[in-house]
């Protein structure tokens, strides 16, 4: 197999994942604020939440405004989450409890590196391998790699809610290889989603491998 100019890679299920699970970290900071609620329950309503949430793309809109699109797209799902468990009304003031909520997912401690990752990183930096991301996150995926220390192996960093497109469409697998100056045949992109990542890169023309990660317990 020939070795490509760069490799991408998809964040969250590829990089690193929650620990424990979204619900487990939904119904810990709800329960500082006074709400208990299990975290099966949220579990279940948010995976209802976010499958029924329309891409977090937001084109033609100022590049200044996009953290703010961000944080009420996923204000959206997170009320969504909690109504449908029947405890929205239990907090005094939702707005305080989601600040607090979206700025923890946006440090280190909710997530964690898989362990093969930085092997492979390593390995791929020191054979001359460029190395990015392309990622359906938000803007606080600088945060995220920066506090996981792994921004250091990454060239180039393409977010749907900055580019304006999610995957899998082709374009955002387009923005990326742009960044590198190089064609879909010269990319491999690495991924947990079939549809987004595996299907997404496949239809740009990258040659696409699906990344298949086991719960770590």
């Amino acid at each position: 197999m020939e070795k490509p100019r760069v490799i991408f890679l998809d964040a969250v299920g590829t990089l690193f994942g929650v620990q424990g699970s979204v619900g487990e970290v939904y119904s810990a900071i709800a329960n500082q604020f006074g709400v208990t609620v299990p975290a099966s329950a949220l579990d279940k309503a948010f995976v209802k939440a976010f499958a029924s949430a329309e891409p977090a793309v937001f084109p033609e809109t100022d590049p200044e405004e996009i953290p703010q699109r961000e944080f009420e797209w996923w204000w959206v799902i997170a009320s969504r989450t909690f109504e449908q468990v029947g405890v929205l009304d239990q907090f005094t003031d939702f707005i305080d409890f989601f600040d607090e909520l979206y700025g923890h997912f946006a440090t280190a401690q909710p997530w964690f590196i898989y362990p093969d990752v930085i092997p492979a990183l390593k390995a791929w930096q020191h054979i001359g391998i460029e190395l990015g991301v392309v990622s359906n996150f938000d803007s606080r995926l600088h945060l995220v790699l920066k506090a996981l220390k792994l921004e250091e192996f990454f060239s180039s960093i393409t977010i749907s809610t900055q580019t304006g497109f999610a995957k899998p469409d082709p374009q955002i697998f387009a923005a990326a290889l742009q960044k590198h100056h190089c064609t879909a045949q010269e990319a491999f992109h690495i991924g947990d989603s079939f549809q987004e990542d595996y299907q997404g890169a496949q239809a740009a023309r990258l040659r696409a491998f699906l990344i298949k990660r086991k719960p770590i317990t």
